[in-house]
């Protein structure tokens, strides 16, 4: 099985500043939560920002791929990442939490060109039977991200006389990013575009898109997920202190093993794939998901914290299993279905402040249902829904022929 190692390990440099940014929303929603004052449902915000702009710009970055290719697309991903970081510091100089949810729309801008680019370049990176494999390759490195983060990051926001500077970890994480762009821009990285079509219209797309069921599918199922990720790492941190009574470095060391779980597990994946059919893998994890949520939100077993940690070990494989089973097959158009799907991501805007009117009626325990209803619809797609499940079904019996 062939794979273009060389673009990938770029690639897998550049997921692992996405896994750092992504997971700074789980430490920031905390941090802010003291600093400002803030309820769960105003902090939520943070969570509804970042995620809205997966239903704004999927389209436009799918012309701009279409237009550029994915190189100069992803360079401008990650200058556009790089700024939004840089905006925490007028950000903490006015104290306006405003001002903190227009950084984190930025940032969000850049990663939702990477998540419609980069995940479809890597999936054309090599020979089409070994796409499931590369996008959770890359993806393991965004883990890896996850799994430092909180290691580092509230170290630097909380100091020794509890002052909350929560500007710091991204100022580092501009200065990386912009190391990364010169990277890339020095690069051999494939100039690759899209197959060229007639033409490029939203109401094509749409069109184009409901021809393809299993990705129409995909797109609900990529829904759900990510309003459970986001539900499930958003919140661990006040689950752990509220229910728990942990301290915050306590709480953060255990969100990193949350994340070392998600990076082990994303690596062991990638090896199981050559012997388990994608959906069926996550159909098995997702059960492991729904099990584990059931214990923390109705147990108190004295391993609560180790429970919810667990979750990373089933999390690992979704996201990037779930993309490649949506797009699988459906050839020219990878790239805007790729934009597609990427407006399912939106989940995380939809279902995180619902979880923050429930943790503010009822309890942070009690609002982990959302992630777990989330995962009872995962599961059933991936048994049920995915284009190997559908073609299953849609073959006659041999055995009631007549």
């Amino acid at each position: 099985m062939r794979h273009q190692y060389k673009p990938l390990l770029l690639l897998s440099l550049m997921f692992l500043m996405v896994g750092a940014l992504f997971c700074m929303n789980d430490i920031l929603l905390p941090a802010l939560v003291t600093y400002f004052r803030l309820n769960y449902t105003q902090a939520s915000m943070i969570q509804f920002t970042f995620y809205l702009t997966y239903i704004l710009f999927p389209i436009p970055i799918a012309w701009m791929i279409h237009q550029y290719g994915y190189k100069v697309s992803l360079l401008a991903a990650v200058v556009t990442c790089a700024a939004g970081c840089a905006f925490f510091m007028p950000a903490k100089y006015f104290d306006s939490y405003p001002l903190v949810l227009v950084a984190i729309f930025i940032i969000s801008t850049g990663l939702t060109i990477i998540n419609v680019a980069a995940n479809p370049f890597a999936a054309m990176l090599g020979d089409p039977e070994g796409a499931h494999q590369r996008i959770n390759f890359v993806q393991v490195f965004s883990r890896v991200g996850y799994a430092a983060t909180p290691l580092i990051a509230t170290r630097l926001i909380y100091n020794s006389s509890h002052e909350i500077r929560y500007h710091w970890p991204y100022l580092l994480l501009a200065v990386a990013l912009l190391l990364i762009a010169v990277l890339m821009y020095f690069s051999h990285l494939p100039s690759m575009k899209p197959e060229e079509e007639e033409k490029f219209t939203l109401k094509g797309i749409l069109k184009e898109g409901m021809s393809y069921r299993h990705l129409f599918y995909g797109v609900f199922a990529m829904f759900f997920y990510m309003g459970a990720e986001s539900c499930t790492a958003g919140f661990f941190i006040p689950y752990l202190k509220t229910v728990l009574g942990f301290s915050d470095g306590r709480a953060g060391d255990y969100l990193s093993l949350y994340y070392v779980f998600t990076a082990v597990m994303g690596i062991i994946a990638v090896f199981i794939l050559k012997y388990v059919k994608a959906h069926k893998l996550v159909g098995l994890y997702g059960l492991g998901m729904i099990v584990l949520y059931i214990v923390c939100i109705f147990f108190n077993t004295g391993y609560n914290a180790w429970f919810l940690a667990g979750l990373g070990l089933f999390l690992s494989i979704m996201f990037p299993t779930l993309f490649s089973l949506a797009i699988e097959d459906i050839g020219a158009f990878t790239g805007k279905g790729s934009a597609l799907l990427n407006f399912a991501i939106v989940g995380g805007s939809v279902f995180t402040p619902l979880q923050g009117m429930i943790a503010d009626k009822y309890g942070v325990r009690s609002s982990y249902g959302v992630p777990l209803f989330c995962f009872v619809m995962i599961t059933l797609y991936a048994f049920f829904f995915t284009r190997e499940a559908l073609l299953k079904r849609m073959r006659p019996n041999p055995a009631v022929e007549i």
